[in-house]
């Protein structure tokens, strides 16, 4: 209660001020600059914060380091449900930083939008499956820049290395005694795509017969119309570059009364095989939540260090689970 018998009221920087015996702006400086402030004016001025149950304003504590205290990540959809896990983890980590993460939907060549982006944000965390590296690069120049999941030269980027995975799995199929096998490609121009593409031609060749199908988008639907090319391959093992896809073909090939994975095997993440009760099929997991957590805490760090680009040492591969039966 204040002298007047009103409602208490919230502590001010005025207030911590006056029982601290300094002015308001040596104060300031005490709370968020304290390593340009004498230690024993310091601790006058914490002991007095801490009495008064004062807490500075974040907006006010960036505005002071001429930041917004709001960071941005850019997918080109939100229909990707891969997306999500990366939206989760980097929200973590912002939080845990103090700092906002907004979500915008803009593919990397709208320059127009990210240029308005970049003047309310402090930096980006781009998710760029399709766009060029001279977009990209353009980007970068708006704002401190992370790439996730698309390496681009020059620039910081946290990856997964799938396409290791997407090898080891066609590698242990051909093993198995899979003479045919198919790979369903990713959507037309993904970075990603191409790297899984090149990574299980390595890993087929001389070893088994490999059909190459795509370019379709990382979708349901996607997966139910691939099920007339699939078959027709003669294929007796698919790759999918996607779960959504793999679902997506399994319950249209079920539907045509093929038995999976008896007649045909589908490799999926290890959660979705799981469930549906297939343990004996090569499963294939990304963390998206630490993509989202190593990228933003990158981002955070390269905000608060003045930092725009990076050299090939700013390059994050991240490792990624595979499950390979045995027999």
């Amino acid at each position: 209660m204040n002298p007047t018998g009103g409602a208490s009221q919230v502590p001010t920087l005025d207030d911590v001020a006056r029982r601290a015996g300094v002015s308001k702006s040596t104060a300031s400086r005490a709370l968020s600059r304290p390593d340009i402030v004498a230690p024993a004016t310091r601790a006058r001025v914490h002991d007095a914060a801490v009495a008064l149950g004062f807490e500075p304003s974040r907006v006010a504590r960036a505005l002071a380091h001429g930041r917004t205290g709001l960071i941005a990540l850019v997918v080109p959809d939100l229909e990707n449900s891969f997306f999500t896990p990366i939206v989760n983890g980097a929200q973590a980590r912002a939080a845990q930083a103090g700092v906002q993460l907004t979500v915008a939907v803009h593919e990397a060549d709208d320059h127009d939008a990210l240029s308005r982006l970049a003047r309310q944000v402090d930096g980006f965390l781009i998710t760029a499956p399709r766009g060029t590296d001279d977009d990209l690069r353009a980007v970068a120049r708006l704002a401190p820049t992370v790439l996730i999941d698309r390496e681009v030269s020059g620039l910081p980027s946290v990856s997964a290395d799938v396409a290791r995975a997407f090898g080891e799995v066609i590698g242990h199929l051909a093993g198995a005694g899979h003479r045919h096998i198919a790979y369903l490609g990713g959507p037309y121009g993904s970075w990603q795509s191409l790297r899984r593409q090149e990574a299980v031609r390595e890993a087929a060749a001389g070893r088994t017969e490999l059909t190459v199908l795509g370019p379709v988008p990382a979708t349901f639907t996607a997966g139910v119309e691939s099920a007339g090319p699939v078959l027709s391959t003669g294929a007796t093992a698919v790759v999918p570059y996607a779960t959504s896809v793999a679902l997506g073909l399994l319950a249209a090939l079920q539907r045509r009364g093929v038995r999976v994975p008896d007649d045909m095997l589908i490799s999926a993440e290890r959660s979705v095989l799981d469930a549906l009760g297939m343990n004996g099929v090569p499963a294939i997991d990304v963390d998206g939540e630490e993509l989202g957590r190593v990228a933003a805490g990158q981002l955070v760090d390269r905000i608060q260090g003045g930092g725009r680009s990076g050299g090939p040492d700013a390059v994050t591969r991240l490792g990624v689970a595979v499950r390979l039966p045995e027999g």
